[in-house]
C-alpha cells in the first residue's frame, strides 16, 4: 500500500491540486475512488469514518484522514519541506492566496462549472451570467498579476500555484472558458506548471471513482 492514499475522483480540481503536489514532490501515493456523483460524501458512514465535511479530497495517511485541500496542501509542505513558503513574507501571502482560491478563485469557477454543465436543467441565463461574471473578475486580478511573474510568489512553484492552478485543465467544453485568448498571462503560467515533472493531467492522474458526468456542452450552451 501506498503511503498517502487520495480519496478523489478525476473531475474534482480540488483533488488534483493535492494530486499534483504529490506527484510533482515524487512521493508515493495512490489514488482512491468516491462514488461522488452516487452521494457517498453524503452518507452518515463515510461522513463519519472518512470526512464530516462530506467533501473530497480526503488524503489518508497513517490512519489519518486529513480533508480540505489548501490545510492538505500547507500540511505537506511543511511535512516534506518542498513547495513551501521560504520566508514570513511568503508565508502571509501563501495564506493571503489560498484564501483568496478558495473564496474567489476555485470558489466561482467550480461552480460555474458544474452550474453550467453538470446539472441536469440549465439554470437561469441572469443566475450563469452572475457567476460567469465573478470568475472573469477573480481571473483578471491573477492575470494581471501573472504578467510579469513565472508564479504566483514569484521565479519558483509553490503550494499557491497548486492551488490556484487545480481546475484550469478541464476542457473548455466543461468549462465554458477558453483561457488561451481570455487570459493569456494564466494561459502561459499554467503551460509552466504542466511542464513540471510529475504534471498529467487530472483525468489521467486520478482515473478513479465516479464523478458527475457532464449533461451539456458549456461551449455550445454559450452560443445557444
Amino acid at each position: 500500500m501506498a503511503r498517502y492514499r487520495l480519496h478523489c475522483v478525476g473531475a474534482s480540481g480540488n483533488s488534483f491540486k493535492v494530486a499534483l503536489f504529490l506527484n510533482c514532490a515524487g512521493i508515493d501515493w495512490e489514488p482512491v475512488g468516491v462514488d461522488f456523483a452516487g452521494g457517498e460524501t453524503r452518507d452518515a458512514i463515510w461522513r463519519h469514518e472518512t470526512n464530516q465535511m462530506g467533501e473530497i479530497p480526503v488524503l489518508e495517511v497513517e490512519g489519518r484522514y486529513l480533508s480540505q485541500s489548501g490545510a492538505i496542501l500547507l500540511w505537506l509542505a511543511e511535512t516534506h519541506g518542498v513547495f513551501g513558503p521560504s520566508s514570513a513574507e511568503e508565508r502571509f501571502e501563501t495564506a493571503r492566496w489560498l484564501l483568496f482560491d478558495n473564496h474567489k478563485f476555485t470558489g466561482n469557477f467550480a461552480a460555474h462549472r458544474v452550474l453550467q454543465s453538470m446539472t441536469p436543467a440549465l439554470l437561469h441565463t441572469d443566475v450563469l451570467a452572475y457567476m460567469r461574471a465573478r470568475v472573469q473578475s477573480a481571473f483578471s486580478i491573477v492575470d494581471e498579476h501573472l504578467a510579469n511573474r513565472r508564479f504566483i510568489l514569484g521565479d519558483r512553484p509553490t503550494i499557491v500555484d497548486f492551488s490556484l492552478v487545480g481546475y484550469l485543465y478541464y476542457p473548455v467544453e466543461e468549462t465554458g472558458f477558453d483561457l488561451c485568448t481570455a487570459f493569456p498571462a494564466i494561459d502561459a503560467w499554467r503551460a509552466r506548471i504542466a511542464a513540471l515533472a510529475g504534471w498529467r493531467p487530472p483525468y489521467e492522474m486520478m482515473p478513479v471513482g465516479n464523478s458527475l458526468p457532464v449533461v451539456r456542452s458549456a461551449t455550445a450552451t454559450l452560443r445557444s
